[in-house]
């Protein structure tokens, strides 16, 4: 840090300042730390601000009071009072007036210093030490007397007199290299160096303008890139400041290669295996990002150090060093939810993070739920179809995942299931199995082949299916977002074609295809404005829907569908006004994200959707549309999420409610 030190006098009408350690402001940092204090009965930690009373006149010591005036600014003020030696030390009263006088002096030229590092270039301090003013060498004398004069009666009066001047702005920023020259616009854009009219000619400005311009290096792929000089150049007549910086970019790098050190309890090989940066890809500080956050989504890894070489290789390239740690394998977790359409249901969960040493994961979910709570409208059609339930349901599952199969980027996954799928218009009971192969391209796109088999009963109003299906499903998914949970910029697609042929003994034998894309668009730099949108799209063909079992057909409605009406409920109506399903699926939503405050936000949407009898979507049939309006409260780990959602479409035969609540973590998609 610097501070821009300018001559008291005489004042020039343009002068060149020079650029020190900013000692002055640094000790505003810390001294806080470096000073004992003691403690104040009734000040509760001071919370409120209170000051500290000051020891009591004594015959061995100078106590005394210290009082700064002149300046409104808090911020300048706090600086003022970290930086004094009078203020700092006000609790250890020296021992004489020399002492004190000292202090005062000492001060003279730190607090000028201060002034300077706030834009206030012509700014004076004046220190009295009962009423006689520190001026120089000639004046100690007096002003140690002074003080004497109050040993052991009263404590000496110090008063520090501020007169700020007028405040300085930044008026021009120019970046040149070591030869002068200056810096193409396509490498340093107009908007790194321009500055607002406002802009305080503050130390921290011009800091925070060379780290600007150091950081647009940087992300040019220049690691080393530096300041060589600045050049604050002040004009007093116009109360302005030109600043000049001279760069050594240094030289363009790649990426060299990388060592993966720490986390005894992990295989390297599994963590180089998330790294996607290859050597001599462009090195950038994103970059670099990236590999931290890419090694985060190896489940068994805690803390992570990512650390630049000092210097390049041979071919030119900068290696790079990550420092991993592992974290606590097991893990337990618990989540509730509830919705007045869905009902109220509880999850739990066991994991092992790093089952055998090669960042293998265990997660055996257990998830129950009660429908019998949520606003239930075909409970009677329900007991005419036939179909008995208590409306309790549930799922037991084990998911183990392999990654890094051989050090490649191909993992391993499985599954086994049980479930009793309870929802309001049919029954399903099922087990199956499914065992897959995942390659990671990249950190946001993958693919996967796999074997899947299920068995089970599906019972509904259009009578009762015993299923057996064995099938081959391939996906894709590509995501570029910025956050799982609140993601602002980038996108979001997956894909999954599943065959469920007969000549594998599939009964019925059925084709299944999925896809759902979301997308999102920050208006401004913050964030603060995000639109979001979302589709998904599904079909079931091979047979009828009557042979189809209930969990493969498609249905609209519910906190991840259209909002506002019960989950599971949009689509094709059969016996007794119950939803049956449909063969396929078309829906969508649109979200306005705006942030009031840091940690509050509203969202106003729109979801529109339905499941249709056919296998592809038929545009004669009516979409239902929902609209609401949604509370965000933005945490540490995702936004809590409250939303209200109110149907614009009437469903024959049925009634929905007015309005209907959601409260999750997370954004909707």
């Amino acid at each position: 840090m610097f501070v821009l030190t300018p001559p008291r006098a005489p004042i020039s009408a343009i002068r060149r300042l020079a650029c020190q350690p900013l000692w002055a402001l640094a000790m505003a940092c810390t001294a806080a730390l470096a000073v004992p204090q003691p403690a104040c009965a009734f000040d509760l930690f001071g919370l409120f601000g209170s000051e500290e009373e000051p020891p009591a006149p004594s015959a061995a010591a100078l106590p005394y009071t210290v009082r700064i005036t002149g300046v409104d600014d808090n911020d300048v003020v706090q600086a003022l009072q970290d930086t004094s030696t009078l203020y700092r030390l006000r609790q250890e009263p020296p021992p004489d007036g020399e002492g004190l006088v000292r202090r005062a002096e000492a001060d003279q030229r730190r607090l000028t210093e201060v002034l300077s590092g706030y834009g206030y270039y012509q700014g004076t301090v004046a220190i009295r030490v009962d009423d006689v003013i520190v001026t120089g060498e000639a004046s100690l004398a007096a002003a140690a007397r002074a003080a004497e004069g109050s040993r052991s009666r009263a404590l000496v009066p110090v008063k520090i007199a501020v007169d700020l001047g007028p405040a300085y702005t930044v008026r021009s920023v120019t970046v040149r290299d070591r030869a002068g020259r200056s810096f193409p616009r396509d490498v340093l854009p107009e908007k790194i160096t321009r500055t607002d009219d406002d802009a305080p000619a503050r130390s921290a400005t011009v800091l925070a303008r060379e780290a600007r311009i150091i950081d647009r290096f940087r992300a040019l792929g220049h690691p080393f890139a530096k300041v060589v000089s600045r050049d604050p150049v002040v004009d007093d007549a116009a109360h302005v400041m030109d600043v000049g910086f001279t760069v050594d970019p240094g030289p363009r790098a790649g990426i060299g290669e990388v060592a993966v050190s720490g986390g005894e309890g992990i295989d390297p090989a599994v963590v180089r295996s998330f790294i996607y940066s290859e050597p001599g890809d462009p090195y950038s500080p994103k970059a670099i990002s990236e590999i931290r956050r890419t090694v985060a989504k190896v489940e068994g890894v805690g803390s992570i150090r990512v650390r630049e070489g000092d210097a390049l290789d041979a071919n030119g390239n900068l290696p790079v060093f990550v420092e991993i740690g592992e974290r606590e394998r097991n893990l337990l977790g618990v989540s509730a939810r509830y919705s007045t359409v869905d009902g109220p249901g509880v999850r739990a969960y066991y994991a092992n993070r790093n089952l055998f040493g090669g960042g293998e994961t265990l997660r055996i979910d257990a998830d129950l739920y009660y429908l019998g709570l949520g606003y239930d409208p075909f409970a009677q059609q329900r007991k005419f179809a036939g179909i008995d339930t208590t409306g309790l349901g549930g799922r037991l599952s084990a998911t183990f995942v392999k990654p890094a199969l051989e050090g490649t980027r191909n993992d391993l996954l499985a599954n086994v299931f049980v479930t009793r799928e309870v929802q309001q218009s049919y029954l399903v009971d099922a087990a199956g199995a499914s065992v897959g192969l995942r390659h990671r391209f990249s950190d946001s796109f993958s693919a996967q082949i796999g074997l899947d088999g299920q068995v089970g009963r599906s019972k509904d109003a259009l009578g009762t299916v015993d299923y057996r299906l064995i099938g081959v499903p391939v996906s894709v998914n590509y995501d570029s977002t910025d956050s799982l949970l609140d993601p602002t910029k980038g996108v979001r697609l997956s894909a999954s074609a599943t065959p469920y042929p007969s000549f594998l003994g599939s009964d019925p034998g059925i084709f299944v295809a999925k896809a759902q894309g979301s997308t999102y668009y920050a208006l401004d730099e913050d964030a603060n404005y995000v639109i979001a949108g979302r589709i998904g799209f599904g079909s079931v063909s091979g047979a009828s829907l009557a042979e189809i079992p209930d969990n493969f057909r498609f249905f609209g409605g519910g906190g991840g569908s259209v909002r506002g009406f019960a989950y599971r409920t949009l689509g094709p109506r059969g016996p007794f006004g119950l939803p049956i399903g449909g063969r396929s699926l078309l829906e969508g939503s649109i979200e306005a994200r705006i942030k009031v405050t840091d940690t509050i936000g509203i969202v106003p949407f729109f979801d529109a959707g339905t499941a249709f009898a056919s296998t592809l979507p038929d545009f004669d049939e009516r979409i239902r549309k929902a609209v609401g309006l949604g509370l965000r409260y933005y945490t540490g780990i995702g936004p809590i999420r409250v939303d209200v959602a109110f149907p614009l479409d009437t469903i024959k035969g049925y009634h929905e409610r007015p309005v209907a609540l959601y409260i999750s973590l997370g954004q909707a998609f």
